[in-house]
């Protein structure tokens, strides 16, 4: 039998069986050298057409894009090294295959807000220079391009021209976040009177995560709004408010790294009556509490950085697109809703067969290990403070006290 095979041809079972082990060989390299020169060639046929693709011969203009974006299933906004399973990986991949960009590195590209891991968004805005038809009556429909190539959890909603030097961060004159949770037996009435505590201009050291090692060392942040509100009722059960929904929500000029998440955290001790209302005010004071207590931080599944606001922008909204955007939501909400009412109704069931079942709906939102015996904030171990976490990363030379900035 000859040593040479056409693997392109198909044997049975019963001729390949009939071949010696070096015929098997032979065979098995010849599949392997042929899926490497078709992957070689598709390679070429990509990176040709790639080069083929001329930006010099099309016009630019620099745009805002207002995004939705469901955040459970990622690891944060932000490109990350050890991970694809990021939001700006999603969208820059769906920029760079539509060719509407050459490449990041080249497009002016700016973000509004970094949200962490777990985190969404309805308003996230982002600015960057794309290609252009250059005429504004027949420009590119860059919602429905983009939202084409992109997940059905991240969503391109509007879309904005604006001047060359507008930054998506730097030009943000507010951003509002929102944050829901059930009632359970928490006192929406008190979280929302401590809540107005934080409202103005206040050092936040203590409730945030200090990032001092990246030279973020400057703590006061302005908060214009805050309230904490029962947002909706639910129906199905008409004796126990325990599974209405509440919203925190706070507008403020900037947020720090998981500020809104410690305060979400501190204020659920309050509704909890764990501690008083004025705990707030005394973490805002840094001569008497200059070091952060231990505490955990709360979920970041109900987090939404919910608007961002603008001078001077008129976002251009295409009608088709929207309405796509919200029959995708209308199947997330459809598909949540069926879930939440399989487990309204077996709550129910299990209410009857057992009344007086305590209502701990919101007890999940704070992440770590429940102690059985509480201990008030103020009495828990402190962390480092900040002066001194200074001097250890200048001493390290990852900061320069002349060079320290606000993030």
């Amino acid at each position: 039998m000859s040593n040479e095979f056409n693997p392109k041809i198909e044997n049975s079972i019963e001729d390949l069986k009939k071949l010696s082990k070096e015929e098997l060989i032979i065979k098995v390299q010849e599949l392997q050298n042929l899926n490497v020169n078709n992957k070689n060639k598709k390679l070429i046929k990509n990176n040709k057409l790639k080069r083929n693709f001329d930006f010099s011969k099309y016009h630019k203009r620099h745009i805002a894009f207002k995004l939705l974006y469901l955040g459970w299933d990622y690891q944060g906004f932000a490109t990350q090294d050890n991970t694809e399973k990021t939001i700006e990986h999603e969208l820059f991949r769906a920029l760079t295959k539509c060719c509407l960009i050459e490449s990041r590195q080249v497009s002016n590209y700016h973000r509004c807000g970094r949200t962490d891991k777990g985190v969404s968004s309805f308003s996230q805005v982002i600015s960057l220079t794309v290609r252009s038809n250059g005429n504004d009556y027949n420009e590119l429909n860059y919602c429905k391009i983009l939202n084409r190539l992109l997940p059905k959890n991240i969503r391109v909603i509007a879309w904005s021209p604006v001047p060359e030097d507008f930054s998506a961060r730097f030009d943000c004159i507010s951003r509002t976040y929102k944050y829901w949770f059930p009632r359970g037996n928490l006192d929406v009435d008190l979280m929302n009177n401590a809540i107005q505590q934080i409202v103005g201009s206040h050092d936040f050291r203590n409730l945030c995560k200090m990032d001092v090692a990246n030279g973020v060392t400057k703590f006061v942040r302005h908060i214009i709004s805050a309230k904490v509100q029962v947002s909706s009722i639910n129906n199905q059960f008409t004796k126990c408010r325990g599974y209405d929904m509440c919203e925190l929500t706070i507008e403020g000029q900037s947020f720090l790294w998981h500020q809104i998440r410690c305060i979400v955290s501190v204020l659920i001790l309050i509704g909890q009556h764990k501690e008083d209302e004025s705990i707030l005010t005394s973490l805002l004071d840094i001569n008497f509490c200059p070091r952060k207590p231990q505490y955990s931080l709360a979920s970041d599944l109900p987090l939404n950085l919910f608007c961002c606001q603008y001078e001077n922008i008129n976002w251009i909204v295409d009608k088709v697109s929207l309405c796509e955007v919200s029959l995708t939501l209308q199947c997330f909400w459809a598909n949540n809703m069926i879930k939440a009412t399989m487990l309204s109704e077996m709550l129910k069931s299990i209410e009857e067969l057992s009344p007086g079942v305590s209502h701990s709906q919101s007890d999940w939102l704070i992440q770590g290990v429940k102690s059985k015996i509480y201990q008030p904030l103020l009495k828990r171990p402190a962390s480092e403070s900040l002066e001194n976490r200074i001097l250890h990363y200048t001493k390290k030379g990852k900061i320069k006290t002349n060079d320290i900035v606000e993030k």
